[in-house]
């Protein structure tokens, strides 16, 4: 009995198992994810942790919708005895920098400046980066100025991230001297920094350079990694460079580094077109059977390979390993084996579920140029995820892919995507979209919502032409038609015009004609712009 009673005190003590970090980050970010935001504020508030800078800025980390991540970080900023420093704001900066919402990221930077967050390195690199990738060179510019001025002193990834937004935009004579600079300033360079260099010297057909900067980094003990090298025998192979090739291949021998796939392929045909063997490409690359580029592959192998790599793929999806499928599907495409659509659309709408845009547009991408007849929720989950984030350049691209299929998007949803492109500004889109529809789609509800992203903006004229034109062909104005046509003249201070056509709604409701709606259209038209769902 007295063995016993110690025991169980020993199991007593062991009964609560230690909690990880990592889990509790885990948690949150699930919470964030798979939870509306009212539900996930419940479950945050009874927590039992103590939030701190670390704990916050690790949740941003993981990436949870832009939206609830902006929510959370307000949410935050509310705690008692919490306060938000240089790195949660730096990584809220990023997540809208990674999104595009560069008006975002720059009122996160501002509050930054007004509170007296102190501003480092890595937040200038940040905006800096960003505001180059959304095209804005010169406020890009201004950034590393206002950096310097400020007397923030650039890191090796500052000056390397500046160096490679001048050399994209083709100012490499500057980035030389941001080089030089760095050098100057006892900044040694990383790996990174040199492959940035040997990227714009191979690109610029100037492989002697980029060869000796190849040298240099070793000779400096620092070694170009498997990136590195598949960057450079890319160059060098669409340049047929294949001395350097061979230099950089028994590099990577020595280092046991291989190729990928689409890299190899490259290689094997420009060593090919020189004449010259490729037996060093082959023992760099052994894992890479020669049964995978046998050009007399008959029809049966190309069923199996094809059969192979979709149970390869939705194996890959079970597990969540969205990276591998990124991979596979560059090699599908590089080996223009078919997948089937069905695959092709489930892939696109797990990456919409899990908020990965790249993976989907890259299966929507290969089903465009496979000609698939990808499944219509497909398209929708994929328009549905880029008008959440207000990407809508994206739905644009989309939307016109499918038209040019012939898949139909139906009254409801090509209505409400004209009506959001208006409210965007984006009435030159909305057009394009409406006037590239069949006739049978040009109806009450799509003609209303034509004439709203007109009034929103501002083209008040044009929207009031609309309307002409769709009474003139028979199509007779709903109730929802005449309230976007008075909301937007009363909102274009044409108060006089919008009196006008108020007496006539009355006129016709009056008359019973608004009683008699029985077509879809008209009924859609009024729930879209009566019953307040988009307006």
């Amino acid at each position: 009995m007295g063995k016993s009673s110690k025991f169980s005190g020993k199991k007593d003590e062991i009964k609560d198992p230690k909690v990880y970090m990592r889990d509790t980050i885990g948690n949150i970010s699930k919470i964030l994810r798979y939870s509306t935001w009212d539900s996930a504020q419940m479950q945050l508030e009874k927590l039992s942790i103590r939030w701190d800078s670390y704990t916050v800025n690790q949740v941003l980390k993981t990436h949870p919708p832009m939206e609830k991540a902006w929510l959370f970080f307000n949410w935050a900023s509310q705690l008692k005895r919490f306060k938000h420093d240089q790195f949660t704001y730096t990584t809220m900066l990023d997540i809208f920098g990674e999104a595009g919402r560069i008006s975002s990221m720059k009122y996160v930077f501002q509050q930054m400046q007004e509170k007296g967050i102190k501003i480092d390195a890595v937040t200038y690199t940040s905006l800096l980066r960003w505001l180059s990738k959304d095209g804005d060179v010169e406020d890009s510019v201004k950034m590393w100025d206002e950096m310097k001025a400020q007397g923030c002193c650039p890191t090796v990834v500052s000056y390397t991230a500046f160096m490679k937004v001048l050399f994209y935009n083709k100012r490499s004579k500057e980035a030389t001297e941001v080089y030089k600079e760095m050098l100057e300033a006892g900044c040694t360079p990383n790996c990174y920094t040199y492959t940035v260099l040997m990227e714009y010297l191979a690109g610029a057909g100037k492989f002697k350079a980029a060869l000796e900067i190849l040298n240099k980094m070793q000779d400096a003990g620092v070694q170009p990694d498997k990136a590195a090298c598949n960057m450079l025998i890319e160059k060098c192979s669409r340049a047929g460079e294949t001395r350097m090739m061979a230099h950089i291949l028994q590099y990577m021998k020595d280092s046991s580094l291989v190729l990928r796939f689409p890299v190899y392929m490259e290689a094997l045909e420009a060593l090919k077109r020189a004449g010259e063997s490729d037996d060093l490409l082959r023992e760099v690359n052994p894992h890479i059977s020669s049964e995978d580029f046998n050009k007399e592959e008959t029809s049966e192998c190309k069923t199996l390979t094809s059969v192979t790599d979709r149970g390869i793929v939705l194996n890959f999806l079970a597990k969540r390993n969205f990276i591998a499928v990124d991979h596979m599907l560059n090699e599908v495409i590089y080996k223009n084996t078919q997948l089937d659509s069905e695959l092709i659309s489930n892939i696109i709408q797990v990456n919409c579920a899990n908020f990965r845009p790249s993976g989907a547009l890259l299966a929507f991408n290969y089903g465009v140029r496979m000609g698939m007849q990808i499944e219509e929720v497909a398209h929708l989950t994929l328009i549905g995820f880029f008008i959440r984030t207000n990407s809508l350049s994206k739905v644009m691209e989309i939307v016109e892919e499918m038209i040019k299929a012939g898949v139909s998007l139906g009254t409801y949803h090509i209505s409400l995507l004209i009506y959001q492109l208006g409210c965007a500004q984006m009435s030159t889109s909305a057009k394009r979209i409406f006037y590239s529809l069949p006739n049978d789609q040009k109806n009450h509800a799509t003609y209303t919502a034509l004439m709203s992203a007109c009034f929103h903006s501002g083209e008040v004229d044009e929207g009031l032409e609309i309307f002409n034109t769709m009474k003139t062909k028979g199509i007779h104005a709903s109730a929802g038609t005449y309230r976007v046509l008075i909301l937007g003249l009363e909102e274009a201070d044409r108060v006089e015009e919008a009196e006008i056509y108020r007496k006539e709604k009355k006129n016709l409701q009056s008359n019973g004609q608004f009683r008699d709606t029985v077509s879809l259209e008209k009924c859609l038209c009024d729930l879209l712009f009566v019953g307040g769902a988009a307006w």
